[in-house]
């Protein structure tokens, strides 16, 4: 009778090597996840920066010093696909930065999503 006994040693190894596709894959897509809410973040704070220097200079010069502010604190990743959309407005300035969101490594190769960061602010420059 002991011959009719099944040994079932090692079929954890084996369900987890099953499993294992299913696990890098649910990693993967979290991480992507997290790589799209930080670059939402990112927009919004960038956003928020070029506002915040484009509401402390004349009207003529604000777009130059809001993008360049909205860009300063980017790492080179986001950088290279951010566009300044807009900054501009009387008496109450706003932003628009746009950012590429990147493929599971920041500075490998973008989604063709864009995110936006959007702000604004009362202007603090008399003319």
């Amino acid at each position: 009778m002991r011959g009719a006994v099944r040994d079932d040693r090692g079929q954890v190894s084996i369900e987890f090597l099953g499993m294992t596709p299913l696990i890098v894959l649910t990693l993967v897509l979290m991480w992507q996840c997290v790589l799209v809410g930080y670059t939402f973040t990112l927009a919004g704070n960038a956003a928020d920066e070029g506002v915040r220097a484009g509401t402390a200079v004349p009207r003529g010069e604000r777009f130059g010093v809001c993008r360049q502010a909205a860009l300063k604190d980017l790492s080179e990743a986001w950088r290279g696909g951010a566009t300044v959309e807009r900054c501009d407005g009387t008496g109450y300035v706003t932003a628009v930065v746009a950012l590429k969101v990147p493929v599971l490594f920041p500075g490998s190769i973008d989604f063709p999503v864009t995110v936006r960061g959007h702000a604004g602010a009362v202007e603090e420059v008399k003319h």
